[in-house]
């Protein structure tokens, strides 16, 4: 039973990460119907610039007071990458065939990649990320479960981040728009809401929650690596599938059931196919089983497809 529960805290903190990250993929397909890969590399953007912080402004201090700016510098990087990939990159193609969007995507994915092993200092192999007092080192032993420090402040800032998240969505007249956006943009600029601006937000916002994942993942690896988006992306996009692409809630869902799904995967199928080596597969097999036998994911889709 311990083991059991150990796992169930194992795969909540993973697929807090996930579902923070899963955010960001729903909220800009509800907006624009666009699935933008390229969201893992802001994700990772944003722990390269939790890190660029500490090493600017704070090399060698490691008290807790800290880790908020560090967020802060994560957010703000990973939101001017995001604004800035929707500007250029995204918004000339807003009519063009789908495919066009989708291979950009791809593309901006690679070079930021690209463009964070070439750059930034070190970046070539994985850097260290630092050690902050209270949220990191020895795991805390809690009735017979070993629970990570820095696991509680991943499922703290999925709390956090979805209070907030409904909040501005549901009492807010930005979010309001958002939604009046989501159903038809076309009458929703007729009523005065600038459309334009709406998806500037929702990518901000995605890039944001991806930020905050990035800090979370650092802290609970200590290290982080140019190519680290690619495969979280996936599987972010593959909980927001899972939850009902388009559904913040089944975002959040998704994320935690992928987490859950992965590590009982992991330490409870026998022989050959069970192990840490043998997760993503069962993990993307939950998520054909899902797609066939309820293919709008697990909570639906709010979002009409407008195609």
């Amino acid at each position: 039973m311990t083991e059991f529960l150990q796992q169930i805290v194992n795969g909540l903190t993973i697929g807090s990460l996930y579902a923070l990250i899963a955010v960001g993929y729903t909220v800009v397909y509800g907006i624009v119907q666009l699935i933008n890969f390229a969201h893992g590399e802001v994700f990772m953007i944003g722990s390269f610039g939790a890190l660029a912080t500490w090493s600017v402004l704070f090399k060698g201090q490691t008290g807790l007071w800290v880790l908020p700016i560090m967020v802060f510098g994560a957010v703000a990087v990973s939101v001017l990458t995001a604004v800035v990939m929707e500007r250029l990159a995204y918004r000339p193609l807003r009519n063009a065939p789908r495919l066009a969007p989708l291979i950009t995507a791809i593309g901006i994915s690679v070079f930021l990649q690209e463009a964070v092993r070439l750059f930034y200092p070190g970046a070539k192999s994985k850097l260290t990320f630092p050690e902050i007092d209270v949220v990191t080192g020895s795991a805390l032993a809690i009735g017979g479960l070993n629970i990570q420090r820095a696991a509680i402040f991943t499922v703290g800032a999925l709390v956090v981040s979805a209070i907030v998240l409904w909040f501005f969505v549901n009492r807010t007249r930005l979010g309001q728009g958002m939604q009046a956006v989501s159903q038809d943009p076309d009458t929703a600029q007729l009523m005065g809401i600038n459309v334009n601006r709406i998806i500037v937000i929702a990518f901000a916002v995605g890039a944001a929650l991806a930020a905050v994942a990035g800090v979370a993942q650092g802290l609970l690896n200590s290290n982080i690596d140019f190519r680290m988006g690619f495969l979280a992306g996936l599987k972010a996009f593959t909980a927001a599938v899972l939850g009902g692409i388009g559904n913040i809630q089944g975002a959040v869902v998704g994320g935690l059931t992928l987490g859950i799904a992965e590590s009982m995967a992991t330490q409870f199928i026998p022989g050959q196919f069970g192990g840490s080596a043998w997760k993503d597969v069962w993990a993307f097999v939950l998520l054909i089983l899902v797609l066939v036998f309820r293919p709008q994911g697990l909570l639906g889709a709010r979002v009409v497809d407008r195609a």
